[in-house]
């Protein structure tokens, strides 16, 4: 059975390019009819936070990307790590280093200086005795010639030369395991079959591969996805715009649109833009996972967000929009008037904050009136247009869209007006702007006396000015 992981280290939220990674062994687990396990790398405990942990959960959990099995946290999985490491030291595979941090960075430095790879020099590696008074560290006992070979579904075949590859730590001094010793006792023990990581993880893999043929583990296939790039071809930073997960939900991006948007970053199906998740699951394989790096677009995230507002059930799209209008003090009307409120601004917004933002009107007529329209729209004509509009709704109890239209038209051939002029005053009238849903639409959730109070308070402020 296919087994992937995901396994993020608790030190920040959940970002793009873990998302990115998360979504794709999910993919390729539920492709396969496999599991999905994550777990949570926690060994640096300096850095580690609950409050992270939390982070990432929540993030997972948005975006809709169910595990299977876990969380485990590598920090209740200590004991596994030193038999393991206990192990490999009774086969001569790993020794005791006393090297301090002090003489390490020396070496380092003087290597440097002579042109030299500044790696580890092994002097522990043959120690007979301990160094009293010094806390030690554990090495992997790495091989000395040959070569390392990575068979990558996404790189390929990559060669790395053993003699390049130094005795990596494998437990710290405190006890605590490295990553690349961690990783590897953990995948083993979670019969995981498939590495899914982005492709800064692929100096590690020969290390890691020397630990699995060390500890006679199977190795499993690896796939290592590029980097995601921001527009300026470097890495995704905070420069390039939001990189946390759980910051595009706060600015009101949908969780679909913005796993459609992941899976195409490095990923592709003929020339297909827009996928259900169902198929996602279905056309997802490791071998169409491109070989360069991706770079994001929030231009396109944008676009995509507003796709998915556009065709989405009313009722969900009201479900996921009610805490917006809320955080704005929005009193909510029941759930149809809400609805066909959305349904009227979704055209034009793009993310839910923007649909918050341009349904001021709908909640108060104490608004404030464009100003460019002010000077553009309201004057002598449309003046009396709003008043002969007022009294025609005035003799109607319930206004259907066609009386309205036809409302509309006598009044501009009356008042020998072009039909959009009315239109524009009655829309700055109602709402306050010049650019708004359809006018119909919005009396037909304010009710026509709000709407002949509304046009009563235009008039008075032309009166004033």
């Amino acid at each position: 059975m296919v087994r992937t992981r995901f396994a993020p280290s608790p030190t920040g939220y959940l970002h793009i390019g873990g998302a990115r990674t998360a979504l794709f062994n999910w993919l390729f687990a539920r492709n396969r009819g496999g599991k999905f396990i994550l777990r949570i790398e926690d060994t640096d405990v300096e850095r580690s936070t609950q409050e992270s942990v939390k982070a990432i959960l929540d993030g997972m959990k948005w975006l809709n990307l169910d595990w299977d099995e876990g969380p485990f946290f590598q920090s209740q999985r200590m004991d596994r790590y030193s038999y393991f490491a206990e192990k490999l030291l009774n086969e001569g595979k790993a020794y005791y280093c006393y090297c301090t941090p002090e003489e390490l960075q020396e070496r380092r430095e003087r290597a440097l200086k002579e042109g030299k790879k500044p790696t580890y020099d092994r002097r522990c590696r043959d120690l007979k005795e301990p160094i009293v008074d010094r806390k030690p560290v554990i090495r992997f006992k790495a091989p000395l010639d040959g070569e390392t070979i990575v068979d990558d579904i996404v790189k390929g075949r990559v060669i790395f030369k053993n003699e390049e590859l130094d005795d990596l730590i494998i437990i710290r001094s405190d006890g605590f395991p490295t990553y690349n010793f961690a990783v590897v006792i953990d995948d083993v023990d979670m019969n995981i079959t498939h590495v899914i990581r982005g492709d800064d993880h692929l100096n590690n893999t020969p290390r890691q591969i020397q630990i699995y043929k060390a500890l006679d583990f199977p190795i499993p296939i690896f796939a290592h996805v590029p980097m995601i790039l921001g527009s300026d071809k470097t890495r995704l930073s905070k420069r390039h715009g939001a990189t946390s997960v759980m910051a595009y939900k706060e600015m009101g991006y949908i969780s679909d649109a913005l796993v459609n948007y992941l899976v195409r970053l490095g990923w592709s199906y003929g020339d297909q833009e827009i996928f259900s998740r169902e198929e996602m699951i279905k056309k997802f394989s490791l071998e169409n996972i491109g070989k360069s790096p991706a770079v994001f677009n929030p231009e396109k995230l944008l676009w995509l967000n507003a796709h998915y507002i556009k065709e989405m059930e009313p009722s969900k799209l009201a479900e996921l929009a009610r805490e917006f209008f809320i955080e704005k003090g929005y009193s909510l009307p029941e759930e149809t008037k809400f609805e066909k409120i959305l349904c009227s601004l979704r055209q034009r917004g793009r993310t839910l904050v923007e649909i918050a933002d341009m349904a001021d009107f709908y909640f108060t007529s104490e608004f404030n009136y464009d100003e460019q329209g002010i000077k553009k729209i309201f004057n002598e004509q449309t003046k009396k247009s709003l008043k002969e509009i007022r009294e025609k709704l005035s003799k109607v109890n319930e206004l259907l869209e066609p009386d309205f239209e036809i409302i509309v038209r006598k009044t501009a051939e009356e008042l020998k007006l072009k039909v959009s002029e009315v239109a524009q005053s009655l829309r700055l009238a109602i709402t306050g702007k010049t650019v708004s849903p359809g006018l119909f639409e919005i009396i037909e959730v304010i009710g026509i006396n709000e709407t002949i109070r509304r046009i009563d308070r235009a008039i008075n402020y032309m009166d004033k000015v």
